[in-house]
C-alpha cells in the first residue's frame, strides 16, 4: 500500500510550529585490538550514542543558479522544472506524455514506513522531512556561450520537438551570464563556444561571480541559492605545496593571477566566500586542499564530484553483489561512446583523464572489504575507455565486461549493454543534488555531551548516493556501494523524525 505522507508519534519526536525535534539512540559497534590470551585480538563492542536532531521545518524560496546553464544538462532541467509546473503534456510517437520527475530520488522513489495489517505500507521519499517543491525553484546561472535557454534546448536535441515548442515561449528570454573561460582546462574543440566571457583576472573573475551572485538573490527575492557546476569537464589540476595546499596559500595564488587555479575553483571560492552550497558535478579536482579547508572554516557546504547516473552507478550495483556474494571480480572493462558536447570535450586526453580517475575509484572500497576474495594490495584490472561518437548524440552507449573467478578455479563472465539518454540521467540526479543540500542546510544535532547544536560537516557525505567520486570529510572512509549509500541518506533523514533505520530483519513476522 503507498500512502502519502505521515507524521510520526512518540516520546522521542516533537513537532512545533517551524521545527521538529527529534531524539536518537545511534547504534554502532566499537573496535579495539588489545591483549587477551597472550596474543593481540580484535574486540567488537557494541555501542550507543544519544543524538538530538532539529529540523527547520520552513521551506524557503529557492534559487538555483548552474554553471553551464545553456548546456544539455542545464537546458534539460530548466525546461522540464517548467514543463511540470504548467504540466504540460505533448505527443510523442508512442501516446500522450506528461511531465514528471521520473528518475529523481527525492520525487519519484519511496521508503517503507511499516506494516499495516499483514501489508507492507509505503510513502514517498520527500514526506520524511519538508523540502523545496521543484516546480519552484526559480534557475539561473553562467555559460561561455550566449545562446538562450530555447535555442540551448534545441541545440541539445534532448527532449521531443513538440515539448520543446511548448516550452519555447517561457524560454527565450533565459540568457545566461558570462562565465569563466580559461582554455588551458578544457579541449580546445570548445573554443567555437566561447563568446560570453568574464573578463580580468582570476581575483576580479572571482568578484564578478560574487555580484552575480548577490544580484541573482536581490532581484529574485531568493531566501536560499544553491550553486552547482555542469560545466565541461576539466582537466586535473596540479595540487603543489606554495599554490593551493592551504586557505593563505591558495587566496595568495589568486592575488597572483596563478593559472594553474581552475574555473572551477574560482565558482567555488566565490561560493564559500559568500557561503552558497556549491555542488561540483563533474570530475575534476576542483575542491583543491586550500578550499576544502576555508570551506570546513567558514561551514559552508561543499559537495561532489561527478554526477552518478548510468554506468557508473550499475556498477557500484554489481560489483558490491559480486564481492558480497563471495565472488571475486578480477577484469572489469567500460566502454562508452557519447555524441553530445560533453562526449566531445571529453575527446581530448587530458579532461578524459578525469573522468577515467572518478569512474575507475568506483569499486575501491567494496575490493578492500573482502580480504578473503582479494590479497593486501590486490585489485581488478579496471579499463575505462570514452570515445566521441556524434551520430549518437545525447543517447549515450554503456558496454560492460565484469569477469570473476568463482568456485574451484571457475570464471564467470557478465555482458552488460546500457543505452541511456545521458542528459535525461542527469538532470534529475542535479535536483537531487540541490534539493538535499537545501535541506541539509535545514538540520542540525548534536551527540550527547556536545554543549550545542551544530550543522551537518560542511564537506557533504550525504549527497554520496548522487556523485561517482563522492567527496568526504578528512578523516571519513569513502562508500561507494550504492545500497549502503542510499541506506545512510534515509536513515538520517529516518533519524530526524525519530524513526528507526530500516533493518529488513522483520522480526514481528517470526
Amino acid at each position: 500500500m503507498f500512502v502519502e505522507g505521515f507524521k510520526v508519534e512518540s516520546p522521542n519526536v516533537e513537532y512545533t510550529e517551524n521545527e521538529i525535534h527529534s531524539y536518537y539512540n545511534y547504534e554502532t559497534t566499537e573496535l579495539v585490538h588489545e591483549p587477551r590470551n597472550g596474543t593481540y585480538q580484535w574486540i567488537v563492542k557494541p555501542k550507543t550514542a544519544k543524538y538530538e536532531f532539529k529540523t527547520d521545518t520552513r521551506v524557503p524560496k529557492l534559487g538555483v543558479m548552474l554553471v553551464g546553464w545553456g548546456g544539455n544538462n542545464g537546458s534539460t532541467l530548466t525546461a522540464a522544472v517548467i514543463a511540470n509546473r504548467v504540466s504540460i503534456s505533448w505527443a510523442t510517437k508512442d501516446k500522450i506524455q506528461r511531465a514528471n520527475y521520473f528518475g529523481s530520488l527525492t520525487q519519484a522513489s519511496s521508503i517503507r514506513i511499516g506494516s499495516y495489517n499483514g501489508e507492507e505500507i509505503f510513502a514517498p521519499f520527500k514526506s520524511l522531512l519538508p523540502m523545496v517543491n521543484p516546480d519552484d525553484i526559480l534557475f539561473g546561472g553562467w555559460d561561455i556561450n550566449d545562446m538562450n535557454l530555447a535555442d540551448s534546448m534545441a541545440r541539445a536535441k534532448v527532449l521531443d520537438i513538440d515539448l520543446q515548442k511548448q516550452l519555447r515561449p517561457y524560454m527565450e528570454h533565459m540568457v545566461p551570464l558570462p562565465g569563466i573561460y580559461d582554455p588551458d582546462f578544457i579541449a580546445a574543440n570548445q573554443d567555437s563556444r566561447a563568446n560570453h566571457i568574464i573578463k580580468g583576472t582570476k581575483k576580479q573573475q572571482v568578484e564578478q561571480v560574487i555580484r552575480d551572485i548577490r544580484e541573482f538573490k536581490e532581484t529574485n527575492k531568493v531566501d536560499k541559492l544553491v550553486v552547482l557546476w555542469t560545466g565541461n569537464t576539466e582537466r586535473y589540476s596540479n595540487v603543489l605545496v606554495g599554490l593551493n595546499d592551504t586557505i593563505d596559500n591558495l587566496l595568495a595564488a589568486l592575488e597572483r593571477n596563478e593559472p594553474e587555479i581552475s574555473p572551477s575553483t574560482l565558482y567555488a571560492l566565490a561560493c564559500v566566500l559568500e557561503n552558497v552550497p556549491f555542488i561540483n558535478g563533474s570530475p575534476q579536482n576542483t575542491f583543491v586542499p586550500g578550499l576544502i579547508d576555508l570551506a570546513i572554516k567558514r561551514n559552508s557546504l561543499i559537495g561532489g564530484d561527478d554526477f552518478k547516473s548510468g554506468q557508473t552507478k550499475m556498477k557500484s550495483v554489481l560489483v558490491d553483489f559480486l564481492v558480497g556474494a563471495g565472488i571475486k571480480p578480477t577484469s572489469i572493462v567500460s566502454y562508452n561512446h557519447l555524441g553530445n558536447n560533453d562526449g566531445m570535450n571529453l575527446s581530448a586526453p587530458q579532461t578524459f583523464r578525469s573522468k577515467e580517475i572518478s569512474k575507475s575509484n568506483v569499486v575501491d572500497d567494496m575490493v578492500a572489504s573482502n580480504g578473503i576474495l582479494y590479497e593486501p594490495g590486490e585489485h581488478p584490472d579496471h579499463v575505462v575507455v570514452i570515445k566521441y561518437v556524434p551520430y549518437v548524440g545525447d543517447s549515450k552507449r554503456a558496454m560492460d565486461e565484469y569477469t570473476s573467478e568463482i568456485f574451484m578455479g571457475g570464471k564467470n563472465t557478465i555482458v552488460m549493454h546500457n543505452t541511456c539518454e545521458d542528459s535525461l540521467l542527469a538532470a534529475p540526479i542535479i535536483l537531487d543534488l540541490v534539493l538535499l543540500a537545501e535541506l541539509s542546510t535545514r538540520i542540525q544535532l548534536k551527540a550527547e555531551g556536545e554543549d550545542k547544536l551544530h550543522s551537518f560537516h560542511p564537506v557533504s557525505a550525504i549527497l554520496s548516493y548522487l556523485t561517482k567520486a563522492p567527496l568526504v570529510p578528512p578523516g571519513t572512509p569513502v562508500v561507494n556501494a550504492l545500497s549502503k549509500q542510499r541506506a545512510m541518506l534515509e536513515n538520517i533523514l529516518r533519524a530526524c523524525v525519530g524513526l528507526a533505520p530500516e533493518n529488513n530483519m522483520i522480526l514481528e513476522y517470526k
